[in-house]
Order: C-alpha cells, then structure tokens, then sequence
C-alpha cells in the first residue's frame, strides 16, 4: 500500500508539470472525448491506470497490429479505440506496453448492433466496373492504404476530441448503412453523408494537418486531415479543394467545397472519421 501511495503521489506530481492536457477520469475531459459505445464501428475509452509516461497500446483489427490513440496524463490514462465494423461480438483486447519490457492485456467487450439495410434494384453497369476502371480503383486502393497507416503523436490539447460538423445540412445517409445492389451486398457505409448545395465550404471539424488530396474514382476529389495519435478524417465528392498536403489547419478553417465528383448520384458531403485504421461513426465525436 506504501509503494502504490507513493506511486500515486509521484504520479500527481508529475501531472501537474502537463497544464495543456486536461485529466481523463474528469468529467469535463469526457465531456471532451468521442462518445464511448462499444459497438462494431463504435468507440471504447479503456482505463490505463497511472504512470510516469504514456503507455504504448496497441490492437490487431486486421492481419497486423496497430498503435491506439493513448490520451490522459500521468494520474490517469486512457487508451481511445476505434473498434471495426467487421468486429464479432463478444471480447476483445489490446496489449499495453508496460516500461520493464512487458505487456500486458487489457480485455473489454464488444457488444452487438444491426444496422440498417437497404435493398436496390439498378442497372447492373452501374454496379460491375469495367476493367479499366478497376485497375485504377486497385491502384487508388493501395496508395489510400498508405495514407490510412499514418500515425504521428497525438496533438496539444488532443483530449479535446469533439468536432464541429464540417458542413450544415441534412444526414441523408448514416453510418453503417449496407446497401445490396442487385442481390449483391456491399461494404456497409463507412461515414455520415451531409445533403447540401455544391459550392458549400467544408470546414475542419477539429486542429489537423492536410496529409493527401486527390480525385478519386469513387471518392472523387478528396481530402485527408491527420489529427494525430492515429485519429483520420476524410472529405469526399468536393467540387473544390482549398488545401494541399501539408498544410496546417484550426478547427474551423475552410478545406474545399461540397460537390458531385466520382461515383455519386448528387451533391454531398462524404464524411468519414478513422481511429487507429478503421472507420468509426462519426456521430460519435459530435458535441
């Protein structure tokens, strides 16, 4: 008991040299951060405990493991984790680094949740892609999974999580959605689709930096944000793009436009939000 007051006192101490970042186990610091929902393509906020130095997490949501946004500080950390649309049911994990070399599991549980489904009947080239338009969808694919895997160090003041919405406008499609075409499923949505006017500005939703810009052929043209610790947002179907990579954006300053580029039926703005490589609903980090 003597070593873990000591601990503890060692601990408070050491928070008090990190005024910028506010303590986790607050009510106003979760107030601060994505809402905790542990559902697949939800959140969870997973509890580290004390130390001197922030813990290095890590997860598998795929075939390789992953560095998980770690916010808090000395008193308190917390690990916030993205959890997969294609997660099962049932427990989970991830592995905290402790300083002596090992590691250890941290298990939490991911609870169910069926998402809407809608069935369409269209004509079928609308669905297949030609040839061409497959190798350069295969080719968008691969350098898009390069700009997925970025993770630089979370921000200044990073607890504070919660985001503007980028553009005003009706939700005329959410998060998770799955959509058959012709009897043939398709990935489940994976972000918030915005109605608005072309031309609408698209704005931060939160401090980032600009890490890619493109026209896709789905996407159209398109932008990344890097809010750091792993924490990704898209901006799809633009009209306009107003930055280039690299450059250093507040929460609130213009990106682009809304539009109708790439795969789409009218203008609108495709917004989604990725934590530590999968796509979460962005309804989460709304205030």
């Amino acid at each position: 008991m003597a070593r873990r007051s000591a601990l503890l006192a060692a601990a408070a101490m050491l928070a008090s040299s990190w005024p910028d970042l506010a303590i986790a186990t607050s009510t106003q610091a979760g107030a601060l951060m994505p809402r905790a929902s542990l559902v697949p393509g939800g959140v969870a906020r997973l509890s580290l405990g004390a130390a001197a130095t922030r813990p290095e997490v890590r997860t598998r949501p795929g075939d390789e493991d992953v560095p998980v946004l770690v916010l808090g500080n000395p008193v308190q950390w917390v690990a916030v984790l993205g959890i997969a649309l294609s997660a099962k049911p049932g427990q989970a994990s991830i592995s905290v680094a402790s300083t002596n070399g090992t590691s250890r599991q941290l298990n939490y549980t991911v609870a169910p949740k069926r998402y809407l489904e809608q069935h369409l009947r269209v004509a079928p080239g609308t669905v297949d892609l030609s040839p061409e338009d497959e190798k350069r969808y295969e080719r968008e694919r691969h350098h898009q999974a390069g700009v997925m895997a970025t993770f630089t160090e979370p921000f200044p003041r990073a607890d504070q999580l919660r985001m503007q919405v980028p553009v005003p406008g009706r939700r005329s499609s959410s998060f998770g959605l799955r959509r058959v075409f012709n009897g043939q499923a398709r990935n489940p949505h994976s972000g918030m689709d915005i109605a608005a006017a072309t031309g609408t500005p698209i704005i931060a939703p939160l401090a980032a930096q600009v890490i890619d810009t493109g026209d896709y052929f789905f996407n159209g043209n398109t932008v990344w944000l890097d809010h750091g610790g792993g924490l990704l947002s898209m901006y799809c179907h633009l009209s306009a793009i107003k930055v280039k990579p690299g450059d250093t954006l507040a929460a609130g300053e213009p990106l682009g436009a809304v539009g109708a580029t790439g795969r789409v039926t009218g203008p609108h703005l495709h917004w989604g939000v990725m934590l530590n490589r999968v796509m979460v609903d962005p309804a989460l980090f709304l205030a």
